[in-house]
């Protein structure tokens, strides 16, 4: 049995042989931990650079994110027991007035499979809904999706009630959507703009350091 098998399958996007080989391994007592890092995390990590590339495209990320949750669903359980926390806590949600999900959704399963703890909150998310939920979760990061022009200044209304409420400190503030600029992000006083899934993990990951 050896865990990189189980990064295989997940890069093959077969979630079956990912719930099969997780269960292997937790049977052959590999310790949760490597199951998950070597595993499972290994594997997306390895989807997203692929995914940056173009060498992969959306469907294939989703199917590997279905087997990530697959190995993942058997694993959590043994996590929980021997203590191993997530990487860090982050919300995300489609700011007030906008419906639109489907990268948001991308980024939740990239975030996930980066070792986050993600806490989605839907679209059409009003600011204080923000607030209030990273203040619940002890979130580090929140995440603010957008794909209207006319949305857009939500995701500043966002930043500055986190100003009110004392806990911008506290909280990293991530921006995507695909009106949006780097130089935007800046403008509106957030940590951080990521023009993709993948992109987006990887700024997560640099605003909270392992």
């Amino acid at each position: 049995m050896s865990i990189e098998k189980i990064s295989d399958a997940l890069q093959e996007g077969n979630a079956a042989e990912v719930g099969r080989l997780v269960k292997q391994a937790i049977d052959a007592k590999f310790p949760p931990g490597d199951i998950l890092n070597k595993g499972l995390i290994d594997g997306m990590s390895k989807i997203g650079a692929k995914f940056k590339c173009n060498e992969v495209y959306v469907p294939e990320v989703l199917m590997s994110a279905r087997a990530m949750h697959a190995g993942l669903n058997l694993l959590r359980p043994l996590l929980a027991q021997a203590g191993i926390k997530p990487r860090g806590k982050v919300v995300l949600g489609t700011v007030k007035g906008d419906l639109h999900d489907i990268g948001k959704n991308l980024v939740a399963m990239m975030l996930q499979g980066a070792g986050f703890a993600v806490k989605d909150l839907g679209n059409d998310v009003p600011a204080e809904k923000f607030v209030q939920a990273a203040k619940e979760e002890g979130a580090q990061i929140v995440g603010l999706s957008a794909l209207l022009t006319t949305t857009m200044p939500n995701m500043k209304e966002v930043v500055e009630k986190f100003v009110q409420s004392g806990l911008r400190k506290k909280v990293k503030i991530m921006v995507g959507g695909a009106p949006l600029t780097a130089e935007y992000a800046r403008e509106i006083g957030a940590d951080g703009y990521a023009p993709d899934a993948a992109e987006a993990a990887d700024l997560a990951a640099s605003l909270v350091p392992a």
